[in-house]
């Protein structure tokens, strides 16, 4: 009898810690489904709030005609990773490429005299990244590199900051993208530490050349000194 009493009351037990098990993956299910949900909400209203500034922003000068091109690209690449988003870090991706978009669309405002619009949030890579301060133009293997805080008939390329491949580009207007290899091949070339060294070598806001260059990483690119080394065809655009 007594072993009878309990074996029922093991299988009581059994049962309700099983249904206390399903009930926790219930809870932690609904938890996380209103996460995403949440992420992927937040990420709808950036991307639909470019949305509207690209469709209704028409470029007046070279610089605001490329920063609109640049919007619309993170436009349509927010659109698709939206689209594509199963998970809350997904959303995040998609929410911040169409930030990134908004910096283009402010961007262009400015490039074209207008109100620039209310502040858009920063993160801690473009504080890192800095700023370009001054105006700069620089000769490197043959080639010219202008960098403004400003846009102008000459520098009429725009990038927000922050990282690209590992490496800080700073906020601020350039004659080209000089950039653009890494952000698409996901390696900078060769030539990157003596071009980012001799365009904002002591340039207040901006780190300094030498930290950009120790950034590489142990077995990778070596710290390479201006006669060393030239620039590769990935410099040409």
């Amino acid at each position: 009898m007594c072993f009878v009493s309990f074996a029922i009351v093991l299988v009581v037990l059994a049962a309700l810690a099983f249904g206390a098990g399903l009930l926790f993956t219930r809870f932690q299910a609904v938890a996380k489904k209103r996460q995403l949900d949440d992420a992927l909400a937040e990420a709808r209203r950036w991307v639909e709030r470019l949305a509207g500034q690209v469709m209704h922003l028409t470029g007046t000068n070279a610089a605001a005609k490329q920063a609109l091109a640049d919007a619309s690209e993170r436009y349509t690449a927010a659109g698709s990773q939206l689209d594509l988003a199963r998970t809350v870090e997904q959303a995040g991706l998609a929410k911040e490429t169409a930030l990134e978009g908004l910096y283009y669309i402010r961007a262009a405002r400015v490039a074209m005299d207008l109100d620039p619009g209310p502040a858009l949030p920063t993160d801690a890579e473009r504080a890192r990244a800095g700023a370009v301060t001054e105006h700069r133009k620089v000769e490197v293997e043959g080639e010219t590199y202008e960098a403004s805080p400003r846009p102008g008939h000459d520098t009429p390329h725009y990038y927000p900051g922050g990282q690209v491949a590992g490496r800080s580009v700073p906020e601020g207007w350039y004659n080209r993208p000089w950039w653009k290899s890494a952000l698409i091949g996901g390696a900078w070339g060769a030539g990157a530490a003596v071009l980012f060294g001799s365009l904002f070598v002591g340039m207040a806001g901006v780190a300094a050349a030498q930290t950009w260059q120790d950034g590489f990483e142990a077995g990778g690119q070596d710290v390479f000194a201006p006669d060393d080394v030239g620039f590769d065809d990935a410099w040409d655009f």
